[in-house]
């Protein structure tokens, strides 16, 4: 439609709805919060692949999950944790809740500003939450400083376990800065002198995915975004390990690599914990030398936790604008696992431990993690190294060869017999000859 064909009233609209249009933006850019949100719901892309693994089942924490009807038993018992933390000071409950309370209400927007919200709430009642969850934490975690010392009965640990890791879930959380402000208000005045770090060490050290302890030491508060920010924090490989830019740098499976020749085993001193490595060994052989590869791997642990972990994790990274470090080692374990020969082979190398089941249920894991996904790769020299090996000549026909007829006792049996016939034939050829 031309210019010309617009009547006077129509253009009138028109300029009233750029006008709009602008203001519209301008207020919102005004509004948008310099804090990027680092608490919210899983993208439907990687919850719809497993829903469990983010709805706590015992506890909520934030305002996320408050209303789930599956933590609505437990959140009476908040209460009981509340009082056994005031409990421990000399000073009234009433003097130190309002000294807590003072502190969120000076942090009320930058509280919300961590959060994208679902759901509506005052300032007084999130003002309750916070304080609420973040005087439970505390408390929790003074209990499994002192279960170290004293004997549980059965169903009280396996409760404390099931806390553990709802309080890793992405969607369960508080803003680290606000329950360090209570940890000061709280702890310290009893006179504990650790940080809020140190203080959570045994919440930390239950989230071991591999078979070396995790670290804190190079963990600050002011890079932390929550518990489960400072699980990932531990994880993180030194400045000097770049990710490259290829994607999905493509590897054999464990079971081929095995075929063509090349050993696993556990990676005792590596450079970061999801470190891996691989040493070329030189052997003498009648062509020279034969160059035969080593893959270290850091010792996996699979238990029933270990899932819920790592895909919290992952959800992190993939939302975030954080290091992808998690993705990289679950894209490159998906790549390395195939099926449960796969897992096997690990599990028989020491580089896995599975207290989670049946192998075949640790290699339905594993290929599930790296679904929906995009990430760098941390490993992109190892593969590099093993495919120019693997693709050599001698590995290749040799991984081949073990493939056609060592897969099966049949085929064993009948290259067996086939060397045999083929033997006696020489012999009796010989013979023969030899003869006449």
């Amino acid at each position: 439609m031309e210019e010309g064909d617009l009547e006077l009233g129509n253009v009138d609209v028109i300029k009233e709805s750029v006008r709009s249009l602008l203001d519209c933006v301008r207020n919102e850019n005004n509004c948008i919060n310099p804090i990027s949100p680092s608490i919210y719901m899983v993208p439907s892309a990687l919850r719809d692949v497993s829903p469990s693994s983010f709805n706590p089942q015992v506890v909520s924490i934030g305002p996320l999950h408050r209303e789930d009807e599956d933590v609505q038993p437990f959140e009476k018992q908040k209460a009981t944790y509340l009082m056994s933390l005031m409990s421990r000071f000399n000073s009234p409950p009433e003097e130190i809740l309002e000294l807590c309370m003072q502190k969120v209400y000076s942090s009320m927007e930058q509280i919300k500003a961590c959060y994208v919200w679902t759901k509506t709430y005052g300032d007084a009642e999130i003002a309750k939450m916070m304080v609420m969850d973040a005087c439970f934490i505390l408390e929790f975690t003074i209990q499994i400083w002192e279960s170290h010392y004293h004997k549980s009965n059965l169903r009280k640990k396996v409760q404390i376990r099931t806390i553990i890791y709802d309080l890793v879930l992405l969607e369960n959380q508080l803003p680290f800065f606000f329950l360090d402000e209570i940890y000061q208000c709280t702890i310290v005045k009893i006179g504990n002198d650790a940080s809020l770090v140190e203080f959570i060490y045994p919440v930390l050290s239950r989230h071991n995915l591999f078979e070396r302890y995790i670290k804190i030491d190079k963990v600050s508060i002011n890079t932390t975004h929550h518990i489960l920010s400072l699980v990932h924090e531990c994880y993180k490989p030194h400045d000097s390990i770049i990710p490259t830019e290829s994607l999905r740098s493509r590897i054999h499976s464990v079971v081929d690599l095995d075929r063509a020749g090349v050993n696993f085993e556990p990676n005792k001193d590596p450079t970061w914990l999801m470190g891996m490595e691989v040493k070329l060994y030189r052997f003498p052989c009648f062509f020279g030398s034969w160059s035969k590869p080593t893959l270290r791997m850091p010792v996996l642990c699979v238990d029933d936790s270990t899932e819920v972990l790592l895909r919290n994790l992952i959800a992190y990274e993939q939302s975030f604008e954080t290091g992808n470090h998690i993705t990289s080692y679950a894209v490159a374990m998906d790549m390395l696992v195939n099926s449960q020969e796969d897992v096997a082979k690990l599990i028989d190398s020491r580089v896995l431990v599975n207290d989670m089941g049946s192998n075949e249920e640790v290699a339905n894991m594993i290929n599930n993690l790296g679904k929906h996904v995009i990430t760098y790769s941390f490993y992109s020299e190892q593969w590099e190294t093993l495919n120019k090996y693997c693709n050599s000549y001698w590995p290749k026909h040799i991984a081949r060869m073990r493939s056609t007829y060592f897969n099966s006792p049949w085929n064993m049996i009948a290259l067996l017999v086939g060397t045999i016939i083929f033997s006696l034939t020489v012999v009796q050829t010989y013979f023969t000859v030899k003869s006449a």
